[in-house]
């Protein structure tokens, strides 16, 4: 017992003895054995363990003299940390990797920023409101930012070049840093790649639109001597829209009507566009060949006569201008006066200088100051006239104050007689220019207001004749030349008539009258009768091309397991007369008139006409009205996406016309094309056509059809 208590003082258990050295080994034999370690034979190195973390595979090792690793360089942007194993960790090497400018890997880890972006909102109207911010996240992404910058060379015009520019270099360093700019060869073909998606997108939109195309088409001659063909589509989608694409603008060999029609052709052949409504041209002679040819291949790919009819529409705006270029060529020569009083003020800078001067003194406010016209352009030349008159004042005073004025233009200044014609010639040119405005809008319809526009300027040239004194011979001169053009109704495009007709708030009210007044009592009953009855054709094709698939189903969802069963026995009830009589009437009146329900187009003309209001939107009418009338809105909307003026495609030669300037003429067609459409597709869908601008800019394009 006191040996037991001995050992369990002792602090060992009882079966173990502490042997040589302090080592405790057991004295059972079942006891495992632990080997003796002998102090003369050295210990053996620890085996070196693989790194398991990730951070490693992103940094290079960094020796010391002693062959052992203690620091670690950034393979990307070759900056160092200290590693060692015992005194650093991984945390500093695991956060500098997340956040390396150059890491490529870091993209889909790094972590968003807030951003907070203004947006400008929009009335119904179209105008802006105000600014309103709204919040969102932003990440690096080198392909997005990339894209961004295509879309902003193209949508801005800016030259190849501007991505290599020290100012833009500059600024990218300081707003993003990591973005990495690519070349103007990159540059080039990420453009090219950008219109191949928005095209192959364009093609779907056109695939599922079910309506009909109406097209406008023009040439142009570069500053390459290369003449370009552009071809705009106008359509009106399922939202009731109305809208305008450019879908070729490749070069022509020849401006011959052939050569139009099958650029036209070839076109359409790509696009996968077969079902064409009207094309808008203006009035040369190669256009009416080309129509020719292009009916005749619309006939080919399935198209009816009845649409064929109205495929050739003639530009308006062209033919406006025609009409007021041969009335100005009698305007009497208070116009030069003025002209040669402008051009001897603008020809010194110190003359421009006292004559501003003089104005200020005066109290004279314009917005503009004088400028200078081309005799052969009508509308620059009512633009110096309106500015010139705000100056009568001005001027009257100078050539008192200025001996040099009178002796220089001696009778050429302009006298009180010369001011009071110029004033009425103004007057009479700014209702054409206004007309012209109106109809050469893009974001609203004009086919409804092609009639009216004839008619009020038929009215116009009346007064004029009637008016006596200078402008008889004026206008004169005009009407003989609006005769030649809308004299004639057979000549004329019915479309005008029905786009007339299918507007609620005029439909057959006052076209009695507009006809009577243009073509005299008889002749005008004439016209409308022969209109109504085109209208009633034109209509009846559209009813047998819907309604085939209606009838279908109709007859489908009919022919399922229902008995057959006689009519009368069918709608017999107890009680209730069967009026045979009447029955028999009916029946009677179905076999005289082949229908005895009214067609949507009776029940549309015998309702009243609609309130004329300025807010009245006519594409929202028919939207809202299109299940009454399911056949006549689809006919609507061909119609009324009609374009009566080829401005659409006039504008496109002010763009071409920046993108190929004297500067930048070394562009192939091929990527002219991706600029021009590509600037089309992605610009804003309510941004108008700036026509004053075009106008103006078009002067040295050496286009005449709105300047001549």
């Amino acid at each position: 017992m006191e040996s037991a208590t001995q050992m369990s003082q002792s602090g060992l258990p009882p079966s173990t003895e502490e042997g040589p050295g302090g080592v405790t080994q057991g004295t059972e034999t079942n006891a495992p054995q632990q080997p003796e370690v002998n102090p003369a034979v050295p210990a053996q190195k620890r085996k070196n363990v693989e790194s398991r973390s990730k951070v490693w595979e992103h940094f290079e090792k960094i020796f010391n003299s002693e062959n052992k690793v203690i620091k670690r360089k950034c393979i990307y942007c070759a900056k160092v940390y200290h590693c060692e194993s015992k005194k650093h960790g991984t945390t500093s090497l695991r956060n500098h990797m997340l956040t390396c400018l150059k890491n490529p890997h870091s993209k889909e880890t790094r972590q968003s920023l807030l951003t907070f972006t203004a947006v400008t909102t929009f009335d119904t109207q179209g105008g802006s409101e105000g600014v309103v911010g709204e919040l969102g996240t932003w990440v690096f992404n080198q392909e997005a930012i990339r894209r961004a910058l295509c879309e902003m060379i193209i949508i801005d015009e800016l030259p190849f070049r501007f991505v290599e520019g020290q100012g833009f270099k500059r600024f990218i360093l300081i707003t993003c840093p990591r973005f990495c700019i690519p070349s103007r060869w990159t540059i080039s073909r990420d453009i090219y790649q950008i219109y191949l998606d928005e095209r192959l997108n364009l093609k779907k939109l056109f695939r599922l639109n079910t309506q009909r195309v109406s097209l406008t088409t023009d040439t142009w001659t570069s500053v390459q001597r290369i003449n370009y063909m552009c071809i705009t589509a106008h359509f009106i989608d399922d939202q009731w829209k109305l809208n305008k694409k450019i879908i070729s603008f490749v070069p022509i060999s020849s401006h011959k009507g052939e050569h139009i029609a099958k650029a036209l052709e070839s076109c359409l052949i790509d696009w996968g566009i077969m079902d064409v409504f009207s094309v808008t041209v203006d009035n040369a002679s190669s256009n009416d060949t080309a129509m020719s040819f292009f009916k005749s291949k619309l006939l080919s790919w399935g198209a009816t006569t009845v649409r064929s009819k109205y495929i050739h529409m003639r530009c308006i705006a062209h033919i406006l201008n025609l009409v007021v270029q041969d009335g100005l060529r009698f305007a009497d020569s208070s116009v030069k006066k003025v002209r040669d009083s402008v051009r001897w003020m603008r020809n010194s800078p110190a003359r421009l200088k006292k004559f501003g001067d003089l104005a200020e003194l005066l109290g004279v406010e314009a917005k503009s100051s004088l400028q200078l016209d081309v005799p052969t352009r009508w509308n620059n030349t009512y633009m110096m006239l309106s500015t010139a008159i705000q100056y009568k004042a001005v001027f009257d005073a100078y050539s008192l104050n200025e001996p040099s004025f009178v002796a220089d233009l001696g009778d050429s200044v302009p006298s009180f007689l010369d001011w009071t014609s110029v004033e009425c010639l103004v007057v009479l040119l700014k209702g054409f220019y206004e007309m012209t405005i109106r109809i050469s809008g893009s974001l609203y319809v004009t086919s409804n207001s092609f009639f009216s526009e004839i008619s009020d300027l038929s009215c116009m040239l009346s007064s004029m004749i009637v008016a006596g004194s200078a402008t008889e011979v004026m206008g004169s001169q005009m009407k003989s030349k609006f005769e030649k053009y809308w004299g004639d109704p057979e000549k004329m495009n019915s479309l005008i008539f029905f786009a007339n007709i299918l507007d609620p708030r005029d439909k057959l009210e006052y076209m009695p009258y507009q006809f009577e007044e243009l073509y005299d009592k008889d002749n005008g009953k004439k016209c409308l009768e022969n209109v109504q009855a085109a209208m009633v054709e034109l209509f009846g094709d559209y009813a047998a091309t819907y309604s085939v698939n209606v009838q279908q189903s109709s007859s489908d969802s009919s022919s399922g397991s229902q008995p057959d069963v006689p009519p009368v026995q069918s709608h017999a009830t107890i009680g209730r007369p069967q009026n045979m009589l009447k029955n028999k009437l009916k029946r009677q009146k179905i076999g005289a008139s082949g229908s005895y329900k009214e067609t949507e187009l009776q029940v549309y003309l015998s309702e009243k006409i609609v309130e004329d209001t300025p807010d009245f939107d006519i594409l929202r009418w028919w939207k809202l009205n299109s299940e009454r009338f399911p056949t006549l809105s689809k006919m609507a909307r061909d119609i009324l996406a009609v374009p009566i003026s080829t401005v659409t495609s006039e504008s496109t030669f002010s763009t071409s016309g920046r993108v190929l300037d004297a500067f930048r003429s070394s562009l192939t067609p091929k990527i002219v094309e991706a600029l021009v459409c590509a600037q089309d597709w992605m610009r804003l869908p309510n941004q108008p056509l700036r026509l004053r601008k075009i106008l103006m800019m078009l002067k040295s394009l050496n286009k005449t059809w709105l300047l001549e």
